[in-house]
């Protein structure tokens, strides 16, 4: 057998990975040929411009999983990859490579020219994130790779923009809207950071109308936005205030009179109480506007700087105006004050300017009709999610929703499919309108297409269905693929992406029944990985780790386990590089029992056995199988993962291969044959259960078994079925007995831990068993139990006095007496056994403080204080070990 000591990832995963694509091991069978029942997942299009980081690596290791499971279960398995044109992310990166290179501008060069240059870049650079995704060893079947500015998907983006034209869900109008000074285009929430900066809070007088020498004073961050102010706000409660609502007061430098209101909203705590009311600028002073019938005033041109409306500072940049407004209002003595602040100011993610609210022309989509459905599909339980605390974040979106501003004042995108005549009377088209063409309802000349495009979200809430072939509604793939099962993204999108798919199914699948427009049944919202101290990973922080480089160092396969680990369903992972080691060990771990099983492989085998180890463990393997199936049909990939880590680590390794390792060299053939059996069908079902986990290891591992026992695989290991435990029984007798001889021998060990006895050396021990029936067995397994204790001497009594100078360990309903030899210094061991009591009763006073804590018991995740209650036994249980042992020593 030419197997390493050690597993080598880099020997074996390119390798591997090409193996699989050749056998087209990733598509799902052709109609007909499979099981007929399909389970198909769609990947979360990653930005073309984008890199592998950590979340991607999580996110792509959890719908693996899925796909090979679903895949072993025997589904006709779709899992479709692709990219996401990024519209504002693209054209930046585009841009600024241009500039850098020739020193032009896009303006300089055109439309047509530029966009030229964006589709070669995308060509050049486009697929850099697959090809990582392929290196973590996702299965996805890349010959159906999308991208969403593809025809067939552009065609469908046209589609469903003239299809909610006519349904009159499009219009244009003038809304506040996030406004990106330097790129000057609209950007959506999501392309927004907030970052927290040192400030000032001004204070800022407004003469009273109706009480020359009077004021009221009102807090702001924005001092240059009141000369956008329309009204001032104050709680309808605060008395300071009650005489001057229904009055007004007087803006400075523009004397413009406005009305002080009361409203609920206010906070009257927060500075003077009195707000001013930027309808123009700030999205609650946008409502509040309209709650009051104020009139919106924009004062920002598309560049930032100061309008008209600005006054004697138009044409200023906003942050020299801001300078300016201060200092003559601090002249005038309308200043009153200015603190020193911190707080969270939005930039855009990518010009990285401060983001600016304005009121803008747009191109808007009406979402009431479209919520509807889709939040009926939650309350009949059509769609579920994973964890399900988040159908109320979604449900609240839903349920408060505001129409959707869909336009973007970009290049890079799908052009806004709608021509003006020479009257600026517009329509939309599928079709592309030329000029000169008659205007399909006036018979007027076109003019004109609209220049902006579409927000990226406007083509990406199509991807389930336009990946499938529509607006085709006979495409097979669609009849055959939707809707698909499984959905697994990142929790910040749950409203951008997800809830605006479900409502694109419910709206453009109609000839299907209700519960089947839904796009997926399942959207699982997978953990945040931040950094090791608890922050999110950024460039800009620099704590940023890169997957790839943990794949170098440890394998895709210890990438992948270690992250899944780590992730409890709901909460988020922190990560360093060291924990990836634990996938590491595990990947060795697995490696070194599968060799161990090949190495004994020269003879017979036999299936059928009645020594206890063998019963044990195929009645543990049964149990492992159910776990293990169980929680990955409810997607609760850690306790997945944690029991097939417990049964190879504990189970398997460290019981049972030292069990058996005797019996394998032994004379008993039978025996022997036994053993080797039962190791087979171990190894077969253990790689079956880990390859959705880790693929690589597993199908190697796979093949190679196969070649040691001569025997042709029916298959690759990921196209084989999925171990269903067929042959195995559960087998209690054999549970019950194994776990007293596990008791025994651990009650052994903690003795050597105890007292700092060498792992190996030969014991005599007195077990003091006075149950007839745990005796029974304890006396039957006697062999089993000096050869895993390393004991020279075993008696079992039901009653005997304890040995002078013995140590005592005490296993289920038994006591378990070590004779320490004459080498032992008992008093210094004694001294040492009280200082770990010390230790140990003060560990049990902090966590029953914890646990007497009501407001850590109710707030503490639930995991979290299992585990203190756990440790707390363990405690409890080493302090009464420990006294024991001192008072007899």
């Amino acid at each position: 057998m030419d197997l390493s000591t050690r597993y080598s990832p880099s020997d074996i995963e390119e390798t591997i990975y090409a193996r699989w694509e050749a056998a087209g091991a990733f598509r799902p069978p052709a109609e007909g040929q499979g099981s007929g029942q399909t389970f198909t997942v769609m990947i979360p299009p990653p930005n073309v411009t984008g890199v592998l980081h950590m979340g991607h690596a999580l996110n792509g290791t959890v719908q693996d999983i899925v796909v090979r499971h679903r895949r072993k279960l025997g589904f006709d398995t779709l899992w479709v990859p692709g990219t996401d044109h990024a519209g504002i992310a693209t054209q930046a990166v585009v841009e600024k490579k241009v500039f850098a290179e020739e020193g032009l501008k896009r303006e300089e060069m055109g439309r047509e020219a530029f966009l030229q240059r964006v589709w070669d870049w995308k060509e050049t650079h486009g697929n850099i994130i697959l090809n990582q995704f392929k290196r973590l060893g996702c299965s996805c079947d890349w010959d159906r790779t999308a991208f969403t500015m593809d025809d067939n998907l552009s065609h469908a983006v046209r589609v469903a923009f003239v299809d909610l034209w006519k349904r009159g869900l499009i219009y244009r109008g003038s809304r506040l809207i996030n406004w990106d000074c330097v790129l000057q285009t609209a950007i959506s929430d999501d392309e927004i950071e907030y970052q927290k900066r040192k400030g000032n809070l001004w204070y800022l007088k407004y003469p009273l109308t109706a009480k020359p020498g009077e004021f009221i004073v009102v807090a702001t961050t924005r001092p240059e936005t009141m000369l956008g102010d329309t009204g001032v706000a104050v709680h309808p409660e605060d008395e300071r205030y009650k005489d001057l609502v229904g009055t007004t007061c007087r803006l400075p430098f523009l004397d413009r009179e406005i009305p002080i209101v009361a409203d609920d909203e206010v906070n009257a705590e927060y500075g003077t109480g009195a707000v001013k009311i930027t309808p123009g600028h700030d999205p609650a002073d946008y409502e509040r506007g309209k709650r009051h019938q104020l009139p919106e005033i924009n004062i920002l041109e598309k560049d930032g700087k100061l309008n008209a409306e600005g006054g004697p500072f138009a044409g200023l940049p906003r942050e020299e105006a801001r300078k300016q407004v201060v200092a003559q209002l601090d002249e005038m003595g309308l200043l009153e004050k200015v603190e020193k602040i911190e707080h969270n100011v939005s930039v855009s993610d990518r010009s990285k300017s401060p983001v600016e609210r304005m009121i803008s022309e747009q191109w808007f989509v009406k979402m009431k009709p479209l919520a509807e459905p889709a939040i009926e599909a939650v309350h009949k339980g059509w769609l579920q999610f994973r964890p399900e605390r988040w159908s109320k974040v979604y449900l609240h979106w839903l349920e408060n929703v505001h129409d959707w501003c869909i336009s973007r004042q970009l290049w890079w995108g799908h052009r806004i499919p709608v021509w003006y005549d020479e009257d600026d009377v517009p329509v939309a088209s599928i079709e592309d309108l030329r000029e000169g063409d008659a205007h399909p309802e006036t018979g007027k000349p076109i003019v004109r297409q609209d220049p902006d495009v579409l927000d990226t979200w406007a083509s990406s809430w199509l991807w389930p269905i336009a990946t499938l072939g529509w607006p085709d509604k006979d495409s097979a793939d669609l009849q055959r693929f939707y809707p698909t099962q499984f959905l697994s993204t990142a929790p910040e999108i749950i409203y951008l992406w997800v809830a605006r798919m479900v409502m694109a199914g419910y709206a453009f699948m109609d000839e299907l029944p209700p519960e089947q427009r839904n796009p997926f049944t399942t959207c699982y919202l997978h953990a945040t990985v931040l950094d090791a101290k608890g922050k999110r990973m950024s460039k800009s922080a620099g704590n940023g780790i890169d997957p790839l480089d943990l794949i170098e160092q440890f394998g895709a396969d210890a990438v992948r386990y270690s992250l899944i680990l780590l992730t409890k369903e709901g909460q988020d992972v922190k990560l360093s590089p060291d924990r990836i080691e634990q996938g590491s060990r595990f990947c060795n771990k697995i490696w070194n029992a599968a060799r161990f099983v090949m190495m004994n492989m020269g003879g017979e085998r036999r299936e059928h056995s009645e020594h206890l180890e063998d019963r044990w463990i195929r009645s543990r393997l049964l149990a492992a199988i159910q776990t293990t199936s169980e929680a990955l049909q409810e997607y609760r990939f850690n306790d997945a993962a944690t029991e097939l880590y417990r049964f190879v680590w504990d189970d398997f390794c460290s019981w049972y291969v030292e069990l058996v390792k005797a019996r394998l060299t032994g004379e008993d053939a039978e025996s022997a044959a036994a053993a080797r059996g039962t190791l087979v069908r171990l190894i077969r079902d253990i790689l079956g259960l880990l390859h959705p986990f880790t693929p690589y290891i597993t199908e190697e591992l796979w093949q190679q078994l196969h070649e040691v026992i001569g025997e042709t695989p029916e298959a690759m290991l990921i196209s084989t079925p999925w171990p269903n435990g067929e042959g195995l029984q559960h087998d209690e007798n054999a549970m019950q007995e194994m776990q007293l001889v596990q008791q025994f021998v651990t009650s052994v060990r903690r003795v050597r831990a105890l007292t700092m006895i060498g792992e190996r050396k030969p014991l005599q021990v007195l077990c003091v068993a006075p149950r007839d029936e745990e005796r029974a067995v304890l006396e039957r397994y006697a062999d089993i139990e000096k050869s895993l204790g390393f004991l020279e001497e075993l008696r079992i009594e039901a009653a005997a006095e304890r040995p002078p100078g013995s140590a005592v360990s005490v296993a289920g309903g038994f006591e378990t007496f070590v004779t320490l030899g004459a080498d032992v210094d008992l008093d210094g061991l004694v001294e040492v056994l009280k200082g770990r009591l010390t230790k140990a009763q003060k560990g049990i006073g902090q966590i029953q403080g914890k646990l007497g804590n009501q407001n850590f018991v109710e707030r503490a995740d639930p995991d979290v204080v299992e585990s203190e209650r756990e440790r707390l036994a363990e405690l409890e249980h080493e302090v009464d070990l420990l006294q024991r042992n001192i008072e007899g020593f």
